[in-house]
């Protein structure tokens, strides 16, 4: 069920905006809008402030640029309206978008209006709020949709230029590569050297192109109130051009994560708690994207595995400098040099 902290209430300190104006575009911009009558903001990490709209006759959600100073690329809500905007014609379970508002002037950021859909979040992967014989029928729903959003072309959406096609892992493992080398205050992490060694060294061949969500997990997902079915998913920040198999092994590193962290699968009895196997959900995934088997998961998985722990490494050098931006920075420090042991025992077979 929907996590309290992440759920809606008062507008935080720093965030609020003028209602008024905000009231006159919506007005001017979406179709038989009704009146505002309240403004709350979600609670939980999102680095893009999310409001609650309630209106007359529905209600809506906000996404913005944070307030202040921000590094040039980051935050693109506009990138996030287009990829909505260009998915949900399709059928695909997205929210429906309203607006786009590009004039800083209007609440001080840019932002985007979207769909308020009613459903519940999961925030760990086992489930355990769902009856035993249920949860593979959500397993199901969640591989059903990052193969379906794998086998959308971009070009046919309008969104071939979504992003850098070609080379993905080549750039990907030395944007974090160098970020890990150069943080010398988070100092140096065993295992991410040797990975850095081997990654480049052991890309498979090809290099699919598809649209990737970059952060597809179940706490993502809004599923519907009483089925094991994805109404939305949401969270599209990282997403971009790139290739699939990244995508779906950052997905499936909960089969190699342990319980404490990012809600894994690690040492858990599935068969007992009627959760497929990693072989299984593997099988269901290329029978829906019409692949042969995935040749070189141990990559795709080392590589994910690797990224997050470059991601962990950053953060604790954030926190070493005092500016850390989440209160649960030191438990994911905590798990630094395990996330990567555990990406460096994918490449030893």
């Amino acid at each position: 069920m929907a996590n309290a902290e992440r759920g809606p209430g008062p507008i935080r300190e720093g965030f609020a905006f003028d209602q008024h104006r905000l009231e006159e575009w919506l007005r001017t911009n979406v179709e038989d809008f009704g009146g505002l009558y309240a403004v709350e903001q979600f609670g939980g990490g999102q680095s893009n402030p999310t409001y609650l709209l309630r209106a007359e006759g529905r209600n809506y959600v906000l996404r913005r640029k944070p307030p202040g100073p921000l590094l040039k690329g980051a935050h693109a809500i506009e990138r996030e309206y287009r990829l909505i905007d260009a998915l949900y014609p399709t059928g695909f379970p997205v929210p429906r978008p309203f607006g786009l508002c590009e004039d800083g002037e209007v609440i001080g950021t840019p932002f985007y209006v979207m769909e308020h859909v009613q459903g519940r979040t999961f925030w760990d992967t086992a489930f355990p709020e769902v009856p035993r014989e249920e949860r593979a029928a959500y397993f199901d729903a969640m591989n059903e949709v990052i193969a379906r959003l794998h086998t959308i072309s971009p070009a046919d959406v309008g969104l071939a230029d979504y992003g850098r096609p070609g080379n993905y892992f080549e750039r990907q493992i030395g944007r974090w590569s160098q970020q890990y080398l150069n943080d010398a205050d988070a100092g140096r992490v065993a295992a991410m050297d040797e990975l850095i060694e081997w990654l480049p060294a052991n890309i498979p061949p090809g290099d699919d192109v598809a649209i990737v969500h970059g952060d597809y997990r179940c706490d993502n997902l809004l599923f519907h109130p009483t089925e094991p079915r994805v109404l939305a998913v949401l969270d599209w920040e990282l997403s971009t051009l790139g290739h699939p198999l990244a995508d779906f092994a950052y997905h499936l590193m909960v089969y190699h994560m342990p319980p404490g962290f990012s809600t894994g699968l690690l040492g858990l009895d599935l068969k007992a708690q009627g959760i497929p196997s990693k072989a299984d959900y593997v099988a269901a995934y290329c029978r829906r994207t019409g692949r042969d088997g995935i040749e070189r998961l141990d990559f795709y998985l080392a590589f994910s595995l690797f990224r997050l722990a470059a991601i962990i490494h950053g953060i604790k050098g954030r926190m070493l400098r005092g500016n850390a931006s989440s209160p649960h920075a030191a438990e994911a420090v905590e798990q630094l040099e395990r996330i990567a042991g555990l990406a460096l025992a994918q490449t030893r077979g």
